[in-house]
């Protein structure tokens, strides 16, 4: 039973998100994981400025809305994801200036691990889902597949997408996925990114554990 004070938390992370410049007006998503249903912001929604009446709740197994409130279009990933994810609670869909700066790109980078953050937190490897409709299955899809097993992924021509077992972790992922971008378009393509050796030897930065 989801409870006021879960929703209220809810819509005080949704605006840390927005206050953080990772969504701006209608553009990104947000769910969390309680149990077995899902808070996921409302379709149209503005994420920024979230208010209680936009928050929709569903059914995790079969994606039924519970309380009468429409979701987001992009339900059909935050619900696969955290369908095939147990270890994942939080999905964030979001819009940062210079991450889909870098999604927009003609010549985009294919290694953004310019600082230890990005391995430790992001991922070593991102990958990459080619540009479908929003909403549509197809996009759904590619992002279930491309977070499978990985915490992070980049959509072409629209934006990124991260996960994390709580709120935290998420928005952390998110922020420092935008930070690399921002150093990748601010040194004007004249960076370096740490060594494969250098990425292996992070395994003692988090605890022996490699982040996907």
């Amino acid at each position: 039973m989801i409870t006021n004070e879960q929703i209220e938390q809810f819509i005080a992370q949704a605006h840390r998100v927005g206050d953080a410049g990772l969504t701006i007006c209608s553009s990104g998503n947000i769910s969390w994981r309680i149990g077995d249903e899902v808070l996921l912001s409302g379709t149209g929604s503005w994420v920024p400025s979230l208010p209680k009446e936009k928050v929709a709740v569903c059914r995790l197994s079969t994606g039924e809305v519970l309380n009468g409130v429409k979701p987001s279009m992009e339900s059909g990933f935050h619900l696969g994801v955290l369908r095939e994810r147990s270890d994942v609670n939080v999905v964030l869909h979001f819009q940062s200036h210079y991450a889909t700066a870098v999604a927009c790109m003609k010549n985009r980078p294919t290694n953004f691990n310019v600082t230890a953050e990005v391995p430790c937190h992001v991922g070593s490897e991102i990958p990459v889902v080619p540009y479908f409709r929003p909403g549509s299955k197809e996009l759904a899809q590619g992002v279930i597949d491309a977070l499978k097993d990985h915490n992070s992924v980049l959509l072409l021509k629209h934006g990124q997408v991260v996960c994390g077992k709580d709120f935290d972790q998420a928005f952390e992922r998110a922020m420092f996925f935008e930070m690399a971008c921002r150093i990748i378009i601010q040194s004007g393509g004249d960076y370096t990114v740490l060594t494969p050796e250098e990425i292996d030897d992070l395994e003692t930065y988090i605890l022996g554990k490699k982040t996907k």
